[in-house]
């Protein structure tokens, strides 16, 4: 690894701390965004032992956040000639990794959910039938399950629709989403401020 100015160390000690910390944000743990954040803030490639030593970590924590990071293909695993060691590159492209990420919480956390939920509906279907009517409390917990199963359902089908930009990294069409939805916010207050509304 080559050597490196203390501006560029503290700015990238900075951006590994920023990024553990936004670890739980991203669906993982803090060591692997660190060791992600790491090897994104460095041109090389590094290998396991200096991951190591600069984040401080053990070999079977390194090597094990290092398996999901490729698992998830937001790192790369680089070879040289003549050295027999594994290092490590960052995928840099950062359209690839928020889709990643995007893909990851989906299939992981909001997938999972969605089924239990169902379930549950499931279960409080099954004494809603001909002969036998939810009792009142059942009825209001299935009416709020449902509510909040619709909303995981919308939030997938956002997140679907969404992806395919972001694969194709259409950054202008986003901005347009985005100018639409602060136009139509702008819009909405403006019409619950009118002294028409107020009356």
């Amino acid at each position: 690894m080559a050597g490196h100015s203390t501006s560029y160390l503290a700015a990238r000690d900075k951006f590994v701390q920023l990024w553990g910390n936004m670890a739980s944000s991203w669906g993982i743990n803090k060591t692997m965004s660190q060791i992600h954040a790491l090897l994104y803030a460095e041109s090389e490639a590094l290998h396991t032992d200096e991951i190591m030593s600069i984040l401080d970590i053990s070999r079977g924590n390194a090597n094990m956040n290092l398996r999901r990071l490729l698992d998830w293909e937001l790192i790369h695993k680089v070879q040289f000639e003549g050295d027999r060691k594994d290092y490590f590159s960052a995928e840099t492209d950062v359209w690839k990794i928020v889709n990643t990420i995007i893909r990851e919480r989906q299939q992981r956390e909001i997938a999972p959910i969605h089924n239990r939920i169902e379930e549950c509906i499931t279960l409080l279907e099954a004494d809603d039938t001909g002969d036998f009517e939810l009792e009142p409390a059942s009825k209001e917990f299935k009416e709020r399950i449902q509510n909040y199963n619709d909303f995981l359902v919308m939030f997938e089908r956002f997140t679907n629709a969404l992806l395919p930009f972001i694969n194709k990294k259409n950054l202008t069409l986003l901005k347009q989403l985005v100018r639409f939805v602060e136009a139509k916010e702008r819009l909405n207050d403006l019409i619950s401020h009118s002294p028409e509304e107020k009356k």
